[in-house]
């Protein structure tokens, strides 16, 4: 009689474990991942995807059509690269008021997942290799308007302005509007004054776009000491202050027709899209001069960022097309 021998696991015998290294190399990629989404999360993506949304259309204005996919993806390469190294260096900076604030507590640096230190080294690394990267694969101009717009952020914004002036967001945003001047010079060569107008669009855009938000998180602020207009002044007086800053971007948005040349596509595009935002601010004015309940302001703060991307597409289609403002009249 021959004996019986234990039968050898096959694939799919419960009895077989992992190797260890097997387990040690699924923790090192997960490790890995993780740090990789913690310095993604330290370059604030969401708000450069924003800043590339003026970025594109400047360039196809510029270019009266399609400026190439070569200069457009190092453009945009380029400026998505400062855009994040100016946001990690503004997370090294603020990353006392960040553990403070409801909204920001999970940060990367708040959490631990970074070093200030490797933060710190990220930012001026990532800020350097994308002046560079201008300076060689676009041209030296649109390179020192980058480095230009690193610096407002991070010198101007963060460390002069943001918690000293409730005015901070209005002359601190400058660095938002740095895009535009880039996009342009990046096809151009040089600046001219339809890119000045447009970096006013985005200069008058800010405060109505950023100050619903601090309303929201008014609480926020105060318990960081960051004294954003919302939080040292009434509501009144803050959506006040909105309609006259959006009505300076209407106004803008306007005078590129004749200062650019543009179509009839992009200037319908401008009144229809700037009534409707301003009749949205005018009406959180309403509600703020004689509350009954809440105020609703991040409605306008979404409706901003409609409204740019409304006005900014339109510009490029435009462009593309060519299409004759007269034929608007």
């Amino acid at each position: 009689m021959s004996r019986l021998r234990p039968a050898s696991p096959g694939l799919g015998a419960s009895t077989s474990r992992p190797e260890p290294g097997a387990r040690g190399g699924g923790r090192a990629r997960s490790g890995a991942l993780a740090s990789v989404r913690a310095y993604v999360a330290l370059t604030k993506p969401r708000i450069i995807e924003l800043l590339l949304v003026t970025t594109l259309p400047t360039m196809f204005l510029a270019a009266r059509g399609w400026p190439g996919l070569g200069l457009a993806a190092a453009t945009l390469t380029g400026g998505a690269a400062a855009a994040g190294a100016a946001n990690a260096l503004n997370s090294y900076l603020d990353r006392d008021i960040d553990s403070v604030m409801n909204r920001t507590r999970r940060r990367p640096l708040v959490t631990g997942e970074v070093t200030p230190r490797r933060a710190l080294a990220f930012g001026y690394l990532l800020g350097a290799a994308s002046v560079l990267w201008f300076g060689l694969a676009v041209n030296w101009v649109a390179a020192w308007l980058t480095l230009a717009a690193i610096l407002l952020y991070v010198v101007g914004y963060t460390i002069l302005l943001k918690r000293r002036t409730a005015q901070n967001i209005v002359w601190g945003g400058a660095a938002g509007c740095m895009p535009v001047l880039i996009g342009w010079s990046a096809v151009t060569g040089g600046l001219s004054w339809a890119p000045v107008v447009l970096f006013g669009v985005v200069f008058f855009w800010t405060p109505p776009h950023y100050w619903p938000l601090s309303m929201k998180f008014r609480a926020d602020y105060a318990a960081a000491g960051v004294p954003m207009l919302p939080v040292v002044a009434e509501d009144r007086r803050v959506t006040a202050q909105m309609l006259g800053y959006t009505a300076a971007m209407i106004a803008c948005s306007l005078a590129l027709v004749p200062v650019a040349g543009t179509g009839w596509l992009y200037a319908v595009a401008a009144v229809a899209s700037g009534a409707w935002f301003g009749a949205a601010c005018v009406r959180l004015h309403r509600r703020a001069s004689q509350p009954s309940g809440p105020i609703q302001a991040m409605r306008v703060f979404r409706d901003s960022i409609t409204y740019l991307t409304v006005l900014f597409v339109a510009l490029a289609v435009d462009s593309l097309l060519g299409l004759d403002p007269a034929l608007a009249l």
